[in-house]
């Protein structure tokens, strides 16, 4: 009742054309606009991006087995998150280690007869050439057996690709591969990525670059999370697009920043000095279709509304005023109450 009221006396003081004070001085606060030492930012668009993120792949050919985890599920390091079938791989490890046992029994028969005639050679009964031939016979066989239980050791690797294992922990990003799919050497399987260590990726211009060379206060804006994010650490990287002349910018998050993923849009904030400029308060400042304006009160307490340009917000609170407004002028601080007096003040 009391706001009502207070409408109805609004409306009948501005039949009469006058602007009851009560709006300037208690339901109307307003602020004068005036020049302020503010931080100045420089404001660039960025994506972010895992520092460890990487695609496993098959070092085997052959078909997919079982997969153990999807897209979204969390892998500890050293756990298997594929399997592909192992037949093959142990058929080949079979052979493998039976010509290496082969190999082995060969070379103890060539040892014993070198040394059988090294003996026969000191007592004079064969020649120096049977000698040179059994000698040479225990090199082959020794050189036979290094060539199997190298054989035989790639087969137990080969063997041991047969289960996929995860190189660090994560999060599944990707399956690229499903059940009963045959898979060559260096198909893609699985993505993922670290999310305890995420990153900024930004492109600076080479005018930029020498302010943030100087290691300034750095904030990362999540507008999807609606959320604002103290960069750290800042990596410039010593090298420029010749393209775009641009030189890239990595910005590392805290591995406390929840819900941020690889993709996501941001906006990273380099204070790089201070400046003055001329703000008013983000609450004073009206949205009308493509049209941006504050209400200015004068000293008789009518209201005006006037079409003002902004600039970057100063804080969350604050907001630059580029045209439209002078040092001095007060603007309402509440622009919809301010919109609700003008209905009443030009009935």
């Amino acid at each position: 009742m009391k706001v009502r009221n207070l409408l109805l006396l609004a409306g009948l003081f501005a039949c009469a054309g006058i602007v009851p004070s009560a709006w300037a001085e208690g339901t109307l606060p307003t602020v004068a606009v005036q020049y302020r030492e503010v931080p100045e930012v420089y404001s660039v668009e960025g994506v972010v991006e895992a520092t460890r993120q990487s695609t496993v792949s098959a070092q085997i050919n052959g078909r997919v087995k079982e997969i153990l985890f999807d897209v979204g599920d969390t892998v500890k390091k050293g756990q298997v998150i594929l399997r592909i079938d192992e037949r093959e791989a142990a058929e080949a490890l079979s052979g493998s280690q039976a010509q290496l046992r082969q190999s082995e029994a060969a070379l103890a028969n060539a040892k014993a007869n070198y040394e059988r005639a090294r003996q026969l050679f000191a007592q004079k009964f064969i020649s120096q050439s049977a000698l040179d031939k059994a000698q040479a016979d225990y090199q082959i066989a020794q050189a036979q057996a290094a060539a199997s239980e190298a054989g035989a050791s790639r087969s137990r690797i080969e063997h041991g690709y047969t289960s996929v294992v995860a190189p660090y922990s994560g999060l599944v990003a990707a399956r690229l591969v499903e059940v009963g799919e045959m898979v060559t050497v260096g198909k893609p399987l699985m993505t993922g990525y670290d999310p305890t260590e995420m990153r900024v990726i930004v492109n600076v211009p080479q005018s930029e670059l020498s302010a943030i060379g100087k290691k300034p206060q750095v904030f990362v804006e999540i507008p999807s999370l609606n959320r604002k994010a103290e960069a750290a650490s800042v990596t410039v990287q010593p090298a420029a697009d010749p393209r775009t002349h641009t030189t890239q910018v990595r910005i590392g998050l805290s591995p406390r920043e929840a819900g941020v993923y690889p993709g996501m849009f941001v906006r990273a904030r380099f204070t790089v000095g201070q400046a003055k400029k001329l703000l008013v308060p983000a609450s004073a400042v009206l949205h009308r279709g493509e049209v941006v304006a504050v209400y200015v009160m004068d000293d008789k307490g009518r209201l005006e509304l006037r079409q003002v340009r902004l600039g970057e917000s100063a804080d969350e609170n604050q907001v630059e005023v580029l045209a439209g407004l002078n040092p001095g002028e007060r603007v309402v601080v509440d622009a919809i109450k301010a919109g609700m007096a003008e209905a009443g003040q030009n009935k």
